[in-house]
């Protein structure tokens, strides 16, 4: 009895060291499959886009194909006018949408704070917009801007302010602003939300106490609302900049980069590149450049704006 006791006691110890072994490991074994999902998704992708811009690869020229080196790269920046004219046009769109969409967004979501009737029905039909998909958007707009049917040259032939009906979209003076307003009606929602959010964390006693001291609603605005909403607005202004350089449903579906390429981006220069004339070495080779484009902005734009940092 006693010899069988005392092998039992000797295994003690081992059986505890391999159970926290065990539980050791355990958190990895629980984000295995996430990572396993992530590098098979995002991080393959990214190398065989870093692997086929040093490639000259195009299906239907097989003749053509074969190890380019930094070809595609010296092409991009000194033999192709084409690429400044869409990093051209890519920043006009990316700082209109960014500006108009945050000052929106946030007087609307400065209204949708404040207590009225019907206020849970006005925020939730707020959202609508944002889950629209981009080309059920842009068929809506499209018949919007049509220059025979479209509800804007009926509303504005009637109120005198036109002629003649416009083409909105095929004429090369107004076809960016139209996109524009497009993809603004798209894109509100997305500070609307995220304002508000932020709009509802400022503890109330500081504007009693502003309002006690004497100060006003733009005392307030500047000293109290800006401060707290810093961080929110430089995070939400930052993913709207990349996700609208990257944005191409839109404009694809209403004008596909014309009329005479006044809505070409950089992003529908790549589409083109890689998906119409299947150019994959040269449209890879686009891509990367946006990536470092957009990382280099995304550093920068952190370290101007002072993200994170608390003001003293």
């Amino acid at each position: 009895m006693d010899a069988k006791a005392h092998e039992l006691k000797s295994k003690i110890p081992e059986t505890i060291i391999v159970k926290k072994e065990r539980i050791k490991w355990m958190p990895y074994w629980f984000i295995a499959p996430s990572v396993l999902l992530i590098v098979a998704f995002l991080f393959y992708p990214m190398l065989n886009v870093f692997y086929y811009s040093l490639q000259n690869y195009n299906p239907g020229k097989p003749y053509y194909n074969g190890f380019a080196g930094f070809d595609n790269f010296v092409t991009v920046f000194t033999d192709d006018p084409l690429f400044l004219h869409s990093l051209g046009i890519s920043l006009k769109w990316v700082t209109s949408e960014v500006v108009l969409q945050l000052f929106f967004g946030l007087l609307i979501a400065l209204v949708l704070n404040q207590t009225f009737r019907f206020r849970s029905f006005f925020r939730t039909a707020a959202i609508i917009p944002w889950a629209i998909s981009g080309v059920i958007t842009a068929t809506m707009w499209s018949f919007m801007f049509s220059e025979h049917i479209g509800l804007l040259n009926d509303i504005l032939t009637k109120a005198h302010l036109l002629h003649s009906p416009v083409a909105w979209l095929g004429d090369t003076e107004w076809v960016f602003s139209s996109v524009v307003l497009a993809e603004l009606w798209r894109g509100i929602p997305f500070f609307t939300i995220t304002m508000l959010a932020a709009l509802q964390t400022i503890p109330q006693e500081l504007y009693e106490s502003c309002t006690v001291d004497g100060g006003g609603r733009w005392k307030a605005f500047f000293h109290i609302t800006l401060p707290f909403l810093k961080n929110s607005i430089i995070l939400s202004t930052l993913l709207r900049a990349v996700w609208e350089f990257n944005n191409v449903d839109l404009i694809y579906a209403l004008t596909n980069g014309g009329p005479a390429d006044h809505t070409m981006t950089m992003t529908m220069y790549v589409a083109n590149q890689a998906i119409v004339a299947q150019n994959f070495g040269y449209g890879s080779a686009l891509t990367v450049v946006a990536f470092f484009i957009l990382m280099l902005f995304a550093i920068v734009y952190l370290k101007i704006s002072g993200f994170g940092k608390e003001d003293k």
